[in-house]
């Protein structure tokens, strides 16, 4: 359970400059920045995105693994790791590319998709160094 913690760590530590970038966005959309500030200030949310969420399937996926009875169905941490980063990977692209809109409106650009991307794979770098796992005895 101490290792589920560590993730919604990242997940808080991750949603606040996640909120911040959306905050400034407007200002920095009216003022006259340079064009490396305005696509970092609109695609770094992308970023924090991915890292958000790997965090989330992977939680879900460790407590659907424990709930199932780890000891029935033997999959290591690392697939689990692997298969949270796919599915976070398959989600938030799809919803870049404009397949679905389920995170709301979105506006096909290649630097989100290049931000997403950065993202998912730091957020796999955090779970390799992190290396949760969900244990009941903590």
């Amino acid at each position: 359970m101490r290792d589920l913690i560590k993730l919604a760590r990242v997940q808080l530590i991750t949603l606040v400059p996640f909120i911040f970038f959306k905050a400034v966005r407007p200002y920095v959309l009216k003022n006259d920045y340079p064009e490396f500030a305005n696509i970092f200030v609109l695609s770094f949310p992308n970023f924090c995105e991915g890292i958000i969420g790997v965090m989330t399937v992977t939680m879900i996926s460790l407590v659907i693994h424990h709930k199932l009875g780890s000891s029935k169905i033997s999959i290591s941490e690392n697939y689990i790791y692997i298969i949270a980063t796919l599915l976070s990977a398959v989600y938030v692209l799809l919803q870049e590319f404009r397949i679905h809109n389920l995170g709301g409106n979105n506006v096909f650009d290649p630097y989100d998709v290049v931000f997403s991307i950065i993202g998912l794979i730091i957020g796999y770098i955090l779970l390799i160094k992190i290396k949760p796992r969900f244990r009941n005895t903590e």
